[in-house]
């Protein structure tokens, strides 16, 4: 017959051996995931870092872009400031122009009303 502390160890035993074999192998897999994860994390890192450095190039790029672009709105500034000054002087010959044309056709007026004067003249006599 087993007694009762026989019986407690037969079964005690065994038992803590599979707790500590799982708790092992536990620590085993924990140990293979962190170094998993530090493999993951480094190569994160890595294309962390080369996205990083390909960010700030294109912000650079960017920059400059936007740097060239300031030039070429001052230029197109430049350029419009130009013309509007090429329409005012457009605009002066035009009103120089359109009073010439008035100042013509007034002088015109008067010698066709001096000429059918006279012409009046000479036919009444």
């Amino acid at each position: 017959m087993v007694t009762n502390q026989q019986l407690y160890l037969a079964i005690g035993i065994p038992l803590l051996f599979n707790a500590s074999l799982i708790a092992l192998l536990i620590a085993l897999m924990n140990s293979k995931l962190d170094a998993f994860r530090a493999e993951i994390n480094a190569q994160f890192s890595a294309m962390d870092a080369r996205f990083e450095r390909r960010f700030v190039a294109i912000e650079i790029r960017f920059a400059a872009i936007d740097t060239r672009l300031g030039i070429m709105e001052a230029k197109f500034d430049a350029i419009n400031a130009r013309l509007d000054a090429v329409d005012d002087r457009f605009d002066a010959v035009d009103q120089q122009l359109t009073d010439m044309r008035e100042l013509w056709r007034s002088e015109l007026r008067r010698v066709e009303d001096i000429l059918d004067a006279r012409l009046k003249h000479i036919e009444s006599h």
